[in-house]
């Protein structure tokens, strides 16, 4: 375990991470697109992965839910193991009811209004009363700055509000773990703020999380650790300030020289 995880554990109180990869591999046909991936992170720990498009780092977190089958190794979240070619399970789905995960395209029920669609899984999943549901659903839609718009509909809605929801509906699971797989990268410049001013809320209040994103600025405030990763494999991690200013891999600083110029 690393110096970042194990401060993060203290922090936290917990020493066991809520997410471990040990050697995971996967492959797309002939393709190996994740390579001998070993990752800890530490309950409360912000983790933000970047690298150029097809690098992997897409892929690395749709494995943490199963969304991606992989082929070797071993993947282990809040002490559910996911098992190779599929082979998972009863973990599978606890995993994937107590990991929530907001992509790039919201997802959202179009004929479902905004609360109707934060309310949908805990009661069919967690079997929740509606007066339960409706009462969390609120105080998500509150806590993401669009508790007025609860009775519309998602083609009414902005596509920053749009993504709002998606990560209310996310969290209204109440998950251990988040992962954003580039959720800021379909919207308008001007609706980018908006999203992303939600997930600091989070980071400050604690949540784990798992983030994939081009937003270089967003990542040196929020990460505790920032993972690159460059033709399916982790090429260099640490602090922002450390993989940002002072990046030891070659890889790493022609990567950052392009992105940071803009």
């Amino acid at each position: 375990m690393n110096e970042t995880t194990n401060t993060a554990s203290r922090q936290t109180g917990e020493r066991e991470p809520i997410v471990r990869m040990d050697k995971v591999n996967k492959h797309f046909g002939k393709l190996h697109v994740m390579q001998d991936i070993d990752l800890e992170v530490a309950p409360g720990e912000v983790v933000v992965i970047i690298g150029a498009s097809g690098s992997g780092k897409s892929t690395l977190i749709r494995c943490v839910n199963g969304l991606e089958e992989f082929q070797g190794g071993r993947i282990v979240v809040d002490g559910n193991e996911l098992l190779p070619n599929g082979k998972s399970g009863k973990s599978l789905q606890t995993i994937r009811t107590e990991v929530g995960m907001v992509f790039q395209q919201f997802n959202l029920f179009p004929h479902l209004s905004v609360l109707d669609n934060v309310t949908l899984a805990p009661m069919k999943v967690r079997n929740w009363p509606r007066d339960k549901a409706l009462e969390t659903a609120r105080k998500l839609l509150a806590r993401v700055g669009i508790e007025d718009q609860a009775d519309k509909y998602p083609g009414q809605l902005s596509g920053g509000q749009q993504q709002r929801v998606a990560l209310a509906r996310a969290l209204a699971m109440g998950p251990r773990l988040m992962l954003f797989d580039e959720p800021t990268s379909a919207l308008d410049p001007e609706m980018i703020g908006e999203v992303l001013d939600a997930m600091r809320e989070l980071a400050n209040e604690g949540m784990t999380m798992m983030i994939v994103t081009h937003e270089m600025g967003f990542a040196r405030e929020v990460a505790d650790r920032v993972i690159f990763v460059h033709g399916g494999r982790i090429v260099e991690q640490g602090p922002p300030e450390e993989v940002f200013d002072h990046p030891r891999h070659e890889r790493t600083q022609s990567f950052l020289s392009r992105v940071l110029k803009h």
